[in-house]
């Protein structure tokens, strides 16, 4: 069945005329618009959309860093809380050793002192005696109004008197 389109019919030299401007066009259109359309409408995407994209990625990279930088402060918060545990630790050792070592000097420095002030104290008596001898045996001369030395002497009464106390 042929339809009659009378002016309306298209002739076939215009037919092929308008296949070859249609594949022209085409052409042109796929290889030289579309893609400056396309490079054009991902900068605005880019201008617009991918920066906000672009931004929620720095956003949960700079997070993510922070997490991490968190994490490395409290773990060096931890070790520095140990170090202060353990310097305070080796702290009291010192001191408790210090300390015992000080009291060791200072018993055998009073025992020095004790034992120097015994031999003081005995030598200072033995010199108070022999001192006391001597006025006792004065004084006692004067008394009597001769010297009583040689009798003193010969009998020993001051040490008998020093030996009965």
């Amino acid at each position: 069945m042929k339809i009659e389109l009378g002016p309306l019919g298209p002739k076939p030299s215009e037919q092929i005329l308008g296949l070859i401007l249609l594949f022209t066009m085409m052409t042109t259109l796929g290889l030289r618009l579309l893609p400056r359309i396309e490079r054009l409408r991902a900068e605005r995407w880019e201008a617009t959309e991918g920066r906000v994209e672009h931004a929620e990625e720095l956003r949960a990279e700079a997070e993510s860093l922070r997490q991490a930088r968190l994490q490395e402060l409290t773990a060096a918060r931890h070790q520095a809380a140990r170090i202060r545990q353990d310097y305070a630790e080796q702290g009291a050792a010192s001191i408790a050793a210090a300390r015992a070592e000080a009291l060791r000097d200072r018993k055998a420095l009073l025992a020095a002192t004790h034992a120097a002030l015994d031999a003081d104290r005995v030598q200072a008596n033995a010199r108070l005696r022999e001192d006391v001898g001597e006025l006792a045996v004065t004084l006692a001369g004067r008394v009597v109004g001769e010297p009583v030395h040689t009798v003193a002497a010969e009998r020993r009464t001051v040490d008998r008197f020093f030996a009965d106390r």
